[in-house]
């Protein structure tokens, strides 16, 4: 009960972010180009429950967010970049050489790299590709902005997963 209680915070704590991010306006032309921060939830979930519970929480807040705050189309894009960066980050957690940091940015790139190959796919163009130089460097930076934060985070949460 317990457990299910957190992990609904974390998805409501996603949630709020996700409709904080929509009201960011970035300056920056770049469609698609985000901050990520909904990703800060999932990383916490990630790491202090595990990857299940973070799978759940992060396909939870791409339909729950994509309902209350976006449309279908959001959800296309959102879903695709949510779950190729849930992979990419999986894959990069198992390797005992990168930190929540190192897994962050991987999974910052391979969402802006996911959403691109969508955008690809319905505008039926190869155009779009000219945008990867920016994804690429704002899923870095942003990567890297919320790999810190969420290093930061756990430091200072109780040791849940002890309690449950």
């Amino acid at each position: 009960m317990k457990k299910t209680a957190l992990l609904s915070m974390l998805l409501a704590f996603a949630l709020i972010l996700g409709y904080v991010e929509a009201l960011i306006p970035l300056p920056f032309g770049v469609p698609g180009m985000k901050l990520g921060l909904p990703n800060l939830a999932v990383l916490i979930t990630m790491y202090r429950f595990g990857n299940k519970e973070a799978l759940t929480v992060n396909v939870a807040r791409v339909f729950l967010g994509g309902f209350l705050f976006g449309n279908l189309s959001a959800v296309l894009y959102s879903l695709s970049g949510a779950l190729v960066s849930f992979l990419v980050m999986l894959a990069i957690k198992r390797l005992p050489c990168f930190s929540i940091t190192g897994v962050s940015v991987a999974g910052g790139t391979a969402h802006n790299c996911a959403q691109l190959v969508v955008a690809m796919l319905v505008v039926q163009t190869y155009q779009t590709i000219y945008y990867l130089p920016f994804l690429l460097v704002s899923g870095c930076i942003t990567g890297l902005c919320l790999g810190l934060t969420a290093g930061q985070v756990m430091k200072r949460l109780p040791a849940w997963r002890s309690d449950l």
